[in-house]
C-alpha cells in the first residue's frame, strides 16, 4: 500500500497522507503552520459539522441541493458531530487569520466520507460548502460553539455552585465569625451571610453570561465573503438558523447586519469579558476558602477544607487546600485568555477579523475549565468544609472590634480606648468593657452578642 495518494487543488497536486480523510488544501495547512501542536477544541470541530449538517438540509429546502447530495454530507457531517473524525482536523489554531484552512479542512473531510459512503459525488467547495464563505463559516461556528459550551456545560455548573453554596449558607446561617476588613477584624457576620455574598456573585454572574449570550446566539452566517451575501440565497440565512435552532435546543436567529458579526468579535470579546468578571468572583471566593482553612494552627483555621490528598513530598501530614488553589490557576488563565481575546478582537481590518481561531480555542478553553473547575469547588471544598467551632468562638471572644457595639451608648472615644486596652492586655472585649464602661455583665453580653451584632442595627441606646 503506497503511503501517499496525490489529491489536487487550484494551486496543483499535492501529495496527502493514503489514509487521510481531508484533502489539498488542509494539506497544505498541516505544512504551513507547524507552530504548536494545539489543534482547534471538539466543541469547534462539532460546530462546524453542525453548521455543514443544517446548511445541506437548508440549501436542500431550498432547491439548491439535490436529496441524495444532502442526505450524504448529512450523515458525514454527523459523524463530525459526534466526534468519531476529530482525529481528521489536525491543523494548529495559529493558521490563517479567518480559519479558513478548517473551514476547508471540514469541507473536505465530510465531502470525502460522504463521497465513499453513498457512491454520489460529494465537492466540498460545490456543495458542502455552497452558499458560505470560510468568512461567515467561522464566526458562525465561534458563536454556536461557544453557545452551546455555555448552555450545556458553564450555566449548569454555576447554577450547581450556586445551589451549594445557598445549601451552606442556611446550614451555616446562625454560625458568627469573626468579620474581616484589610483583612484585619472586623465586626461579626454569620458564615451564611459570608457564603451568601459569594451565592449572589455567582448569580450575577450567570445573569451577566445569559444576557451576553443573547448576541453570541445572533449568527452572521449567509453574509458569505464579505458581509453581502453574495452566492447565498437571500433565505439561506434564516433557513439555516432555523435547523440550527431545531438541532440544538438554543434558538439561534440571524445577525441584523453581516457586516457587524464578520469585520468584528464583539460579541465573544464580551462574552469573555463576563468570563474574566466570573473569574474575578471566583478567585475571590477561592482565595477566602485558602484564608479560612490556612494554619491548622498558625493560620485562621476558621474551616477545614476536606483532604484530598498529601501536601508535601518531605513533611508528613501536611494537607493543602488543592481544589481552591487549582480554581485560582483556573480564574488566573481565563483572565490571561481574555487578554488574548481582547486584542484578537480588534484585530478587525475592513471586513473581516483576521484573529478568528485563537478567539475559538481560548473563548472555548475559558468556559470549558470555568465549568468543570465550578463542579470541583462546589463538590470537592464549599459542600464539604467543616466549621472549626472552637477556633471561631475564641477569635470573637478576644474581637475587641465588638466595642463598635457600644458606641451609641459610651461613645467613639472611650470605645477605643476600651479595644486599645483589650488588644494591648490580650484580654476579651467583655472583660475589659466591665472595667471602663460601668455597664453591668448582663448589659455588656447583650450588647456584644456576637450574633445579634450580624443582624445590624443599633443595640444601645442613646447617650455616652
Amino acid at each position: 500500500m503506497p503511503n501517499f495518494r496525490t489529491e489536487r487543488d487550484s494551486m496543483g497536486d499535492l501529495q496527502v497522507p493514503a489514509d487521510a480523510l481531508w484533502g489539498a488544501q488542509t494539506q497544505r495547512a498541516v505544512e504551513n503552520f507547524p507552530i504548536s501542536g494545539l489543534t482547534l477544541p471538539r466543541e469547534f470541530i462539532g460546530a462546524l459539522g453542525l453548521i455543514k449538517a443544517c446548511a445541506a438540509a437548508a440549501n436542500l429546502k431550498l432547491g439548491h441541493l439535490k436529496p441524495k447530495q444532502a442526505q450524504a454530507i448529512g450523515k458525514a457531517a454527523q459523524r463530525v458531530i459526534e466526534g468519531s473524525l476529530d482525529a481528521q482536523f489536525p491543523i494548529d489554531i495559529f493558521q490563517t487569520g479567518s480559519g479558513t484552512s478548517s473551514n476547508m479542512n471540514a469541507n473536505e473531510v465530510i465531502a470525502h466520507v460522504a463521497s465513499a459512503a453513498s457512491k454520489v459525488k460529494i465537492h466540498p467547495n460545490d456543495h458542502v460548502n455552497y452558499g458560505q464563505s470560510s468568512n461567515d463559516v467561522i464566526p458562525t461556528a465561534i458563536n454556536v460553539s461557544a453557545a452551546l459550551a455555555a448552555h450545556e456545560q458553564l450555566l449548569p455548573a454555576l447554577k450547581h455552585l450556586r445551589k451549594t453554596l445557598d445549601k451552606r449558607a442556611r446550614e451555616l446561617r446562625n454560625v458568627a465569625k469573626t468579620g474581616r476588613t484589610h483583612l484585619m477584624d472586623a465586626m461579626p457576620v454569620t458564615f451564611g451571610q459570608e457564603l451568601s455574598g459569594w451565592s449572589a456573585q455567582i448569580a450575577s454572574a450567570i445573569e451577566r453570561i445569559e444576557d451576553a449570550l443573547k448576541r453570541v446566539r445572533r449568527l452572521p452566517q449567509g453574509g458569505t465573503a464579505v458581509g453581502t451575501g453574495i452566492n447565498a440565497d437571500p433565505k439561506f440565512a434564516a433557513a439555516i438558523c432555523s435547523e440550527l435552532s431545531k438541532a440544538t435546543g438554543v434558538k439561534f436567529a440571524p445577525l441584523d447586519n453581516f457586516f457587524e458579526g464578520m469585520s468584528a468579535q464583539d460579541a465573544a470579546v464580551e462574552l469573555s469579558g463576563q468570563l474574566k468578571t466570573l473569574a474575578c468572583a471566583l478567585m475571590k471566593i477561592s482565595n477566602d476558602l485558602r484564608w479560612m482553612n490556612s494554619g491548622p494552627l498558625a493560620g485562621l483555621g476558621e474551616i477545614e477544607l476536606p483532604a484530598l490528598q498529601p501536601g508535601s513530598s518531605i513533611m508528613p501530614g501536611k494537607v493543602n487546600p488543592v481544589i481552591p488553589e487549582a480554581m485560582t490557576m483556573v480564574c488566573a488563565q481565563v483572565i490571561g485568555n481574555d487578554a488574548t481575546i481582547t486584542l484578537a478582537g480588534a484585530s478587525g481590518n475592513f471586513q473581516l477579523n483576521v484573529m478568528l481561531p485563537v478567539i475559538a480555542y481560548n473563548l472555548l478553553q475559558s468556559i470549558s475549565i470555568l465549568a468543570n473547575a465550578s463542579r470541583l469547588l462546589a463538590d470537592k471544598a464549599i459542600a464539604g468544609f467543616k466549621v472549626n467551632s472552637a477556633r471561631v468562638k475564641q477569635a470573637l471572644a478576644l474581637n475587641p472590634i465588638l466595642v463598635t457595639a457600644l458606641n451609641p451608648v459610651i461613645g467613639y472615644e472611650k470605645g477605643a480606648a476600651t479595644a486599645k486596652q483589650a488588644y494591648k492586655q490580650k484580654r476579651p472585649i467583655l472583660d475589659v468593657a466591665l472595667e471602663t464602661t460601668g455597664l453591668s455583665k448582663q448589659q455588656l453580653q447583650k450588647l456584644l452578642d456576637p450574633l445579634a451584632l450580624t443582624r445590624g442595627g443599633i443595640h444601645g441606646g442613646s447617650g455616652g
